[in-house]
């Protein structure tokens, strides 16, 4: 038996999803812990390509449990539509290998409203959320003025809850936000049909897990975002509203950290960020659109160009301590390989002074200048390697200057999007 927790170490969009799809095979158990349908994993099974927001993404594999934790906020709507369109792929034939947790928060309309609001409000400081609900959903969670889907699904309680809320919402919308309100009776209208589709889904996610553990089977904890996004050790306020690193997998679900055995972290052999906030190793040039093309680096949620830079050994060893990692999974080697030349930065240069650890204030750090080193590039394409010993050398050079400088074993390394283009050096689960 062994229970892994799946991590971005960047800023999200490392390619989670296809990590977490090859490890699940080993899992009997998947579980998503935080975050909402702001994140988006695109899995590629053989020539088809399925994007997936809420559900977790062992769904594309039959006999998985699949199980949506507590510290998610779930958007009825979306995650509805996510099961429609798995169903037509010929997935989900049996409805019970998913479980939403009792405790998970709803994302309400007032919740994206607000969200765009704020984000378009003249005169105030952008986030660069996507405008999904997700922050106000968690901000009414922590303020004890959420409905959780044990509400949503009880009719009477949750028109009690909504009439109570509601008010409060529509000032913030009228008054300060100066947008429309929201109708009482149109929400109860939509999210009571939503109920009755969600409540065959609920049941409690902490006592299944225990249960899986006592049975000796293997769960894998699928994180969303980046560590570089968790609302305490990320780029605050730049970041997103939940606990992405590892420990959020705990109180996300329920499970007691001390039955974790691995963490892996999901890094790309370069980096991505979207939305706004510092980013020093970001390439404004011709290199930064180069990238952007042969990384294809959109956001599978919102379309949105990622800016791109090269690696950062400073953050990633942030992730590493702050995670734990056990080991690193590096995604879009391939993305790399006609470069002649590859840089990574080692350490900052704020105002004269070296700085080897990543500073937490996102004012300092947007006025680090990355110090570089620069490494031979392979100049050759390396999409058809299926064993580590048929990399040529200068790519096994890279990956293990990325090992020294970051201080984590690399256990699996990704050269394109689909399932075979995936070389693993040490499986987490083999024990």
């Amino acid at each position: 038996m062994a229970n892994v927790v799946i991590v971005g170490a960047q800023w999200g969009d490392e390619g989670k999803g296809k990590v977490v799809d090859i490890y699940t095979e080993n899992a009997n158990a998947v579980v998503r812990y935080q975050g909402g349908n702001n994140a988006g994993h695109t899995l590629v099974v053989g020539n088809e390509k399925t994007v997936l927001h809420l559900i977790p993404s062992g769904i594309l594999h039959e006999g998985k449990k699949c199980i949506i934790g507590n510290g998610v906020v779930l958007d009825p709507k979306v995650f509805i539509h996510e099961i429609e369109e798995l169903k037509k792929k010929g997935y989900m034939k049996d409805e019970s290998q998913l479980v939403i947790d009792r405790n998970v928060h709803i994302i309400m309309p007032y919740h994206k409203a607000i969200d765009i609001a704020r984000e378009n409000k003249p005169g105030e400081r952008r986030i660069g959320t996507t405008g999904r609900g997700i922050g106000p959903t968690y901000e009414d969670k922590v303020g004890r003025r959420g409905i959780r889907l044990s509400d949503l699904v009880n009719p009477h309680v949750f028109a009690q809850k909504l009439k109570e809320f509601l008010p409060e919402k529509n000032f913030i919308l009228e008054g300060f936000l100066k947008d429309t309100p929201i109708d009482e009776q149109d929400i109860l209208d939509e999210y009571n049909s939503y109920g009755e589709v969600l409540k065959k889904y609920m049941g409690n996610t902490s006592l299944l897990l225990d249960t899986c553990r006592k049975n000796d089977e293997n769960i894998l904890f699928e994180g969303a975002q980046g560590s570089l996004l968790d609302v305490d050790h990320g780029t605050y306020p730049y970041v997103t509203s939940s606990s992405t690193i590892a420990g959020g997998a705990s109180t996300g679900t329920g499970f007691g950290p001390r039955f974790i055995n691995e963490v892996i972290g999901i890094s790309k052999a370069y980096v991505t960020r979207v939305g706004e906030g510092p980013f020093p190793t970001e390439l404004l040039d011709e290199m930064g659109e180069r990238l952007r093309k042969a990384g294809s680096e959109f956001g599978a949620t919102t379309g949105r160009p990622r800016r791109t830079g090269w690696f950062d050994a400073v953050a990633l060893r942030e992730a590493v301590r702050t995670n734990g990692l056990s080991g690193l999974a590096i995604t879009k080697l391939d993305v790399l390989s006609e470069l002649e030349s590859i840089k990574v930065c080692t350490a900052y240069s704020y105002h004269g002074e070296l700085l080897e650890e990543f500073p937490h204030d996102a004012n300092v750090l947007k006025e680090c200048k990355p110090v570089y080193e620069e490494v031979d590039g392979w100049g050759c394409d390396i999409c058809s390697v299926t064993e580590f010993d048929q990399f040529p050398q200068k790519v096994k050079d890279y990956l293990k200057k990325l090992e020294e400088i970051t201080g984590c074993p690399v256990v699996l390394a990704s050269v394109g999007p689909r399932r075979d283009q995936t070389i693993q050096l040490r499986n987490p689960f083999s024990k």
